[in-house]
């Protein structure tokens, strides 16, 4: 057996929502969305299905899918993408991400990993044989320094894997750390895996800056998408990977032995949602913020400490103000005396975890959170 694989523990997530399964606890740990996506995008998908092309679609995915990304991020966020060079179609993000490292990562590379982080970067690292170094983030802010930079990056270091808005934490990165990532990469000769599925999950006003887009990054990024999370579609796994062409021949080859192509029904769907109004988009945000802010307020009066959401489905608690020490004594807790699944956020972390931030998923029906509401408003009474 492969040691790597053979090793690994079950995902944090697996064991939560299992414990949720066997107890009948509310999951708001697992980031999975109740609605079950917009109907007309569904639809399309149905359509095609029944009426369309069900062989291999392109490796590269579809061309109406390819243009409509293109067109996408040429709307929101500034880029000029050729779509027949630089997009490519993925089964789903985590295999543009797994791509993307066996493409660009040898044996004896080093790479740069921000923790918190997607409990599979570090994985597909160590199996593309890649050195990785981390920088370790420090709640509540979850800021990039250079001091931290300065001590992971090296002339050894080939790729930085990356993640805006950031999962675990909710944290949207300022222009100004996204700067100093940008200002490190180009010194050091180092290329961005950017994992940007939440892009469009963000809140407050705030805007997405694709790491693509930031000066001299342009032909050192590897940008990655989400169809699942852009149309709370998760289980679809569709993916978008753009990137400059002498980088994207190299992951297209990767992708070829991965998954090679894509439901072209699923593609089809993708590409009409894409194009949907503005509106769409932005009463999104909307529906999200109202949860977010619905679930923080209702957090907020029970005593908990809220370290607040800036993006993605999720938003976290300090349970030092409890007394608690240990995230997932407290996560398993919570599950077994309180009806409530929560994730503790050491998870995602290699070294130097951080073990008193729990992250609970807002993206749910108010009914669903105010049951778990209901269920937690014994937590911070005990502690008292």
């Amino acid at each position: 057996m492969n040691r790597l694989f053979a090793n690994l523990p079950t995902t944090v997530f697996e064991v939560m929502s299992s414990l949720a399964r066997e107890t009948g606890a509310i999951n708001l740990g697992q980031g999975f969305p109740d609605d079950p996506g917009p109907e007309d995008v569904r639809r399309a998908a149905a359509d095609a299905v029944l009426n369309g092309y069900n062989q291999y679609p392109s490796m590269m995915g579809i061309p109406e899918l390819r243009s409509a990304i293109a067109a996408h991020y040429k709307h929101w966020q500034g880029l000029d993408l050729d779509a027949n060079t630089e997009v490519m179609v993925t089964s789903g993000a985590t295999e543009a991400l797994a791509g993307a490292i066996l493409g660009i990562v040898e044996p004896g590379d080093e790479v740069v990993l921000f923790e918190p982080m997607y409990d599979a970067y570090l994985p597909l690292v160590r199996l593309a044989g890649g050195i990785p170094k981390f920088v370790t983030l420090q709640p509540p802010h979850f800021r990039l320094t250079e001091e931290a930079l300065s001590k992971a990056f090296s002339p050894k270091t080939k790729a930085v894997v990356f993640n805006n808005p950031l999962n675990p934490t909710a944290t949207v990165f300022s222009n100004e750390d996204l700067g100093l990532l940008a200002e490190f990469c180009r010194k050091f000769d180092a290329i961005a895996i950017s994992d940007e599925v939440w892009e469009h999950v963000v809140f407050d006003g705030r805007k997405h800056q694709p790491v693509l887009g930031l000066e001299g990054m342009r032909d050192r990024s590897v940008k990655i998408g989400s169809a699942g999370k852009i149309f709370s579609l998760t289980g679809w796994k569709v993916g978008f990977v753009a990137a400059a062409p002498h980088i994207m021949k190299v992951l297209a080859k990767s992708h070829q032995f991965l998954t090679f192509t894509t439901a072209p029904n699923l593609q089809v769907a993708v590409a009409y949602g894409l194009a949907k109004d503005d509106s769409y988009f932005e009463d999104m945000r909307k529906n999200f913020t109202r949860s977010r802010d619905r679930f923080t307020e209702g957090l907020r009066t029970l005593g908990f400490n809220v370290i607040p959401s800036q993006g993605t489905y999720f938003l976290n608690i300090d349970i030092t103000p409890l007394g608690e020490t240990d995230d997932v004594a407290f996560c398993r807790r919570l599950v077994m005396e309180h009806g409530v699944a929560a994730i503790p956020v050491s998870a995602f972390y290699a070294e130097g975890a951080v073990k008193n931030v729990v992250r609970f998923c807002f993206a749910k029906k108010d009914s669903t959170l105010d049951a778990g509401l209901e269920r937690l408003a014994d937590v911070v009474k005990r502690a008292a």
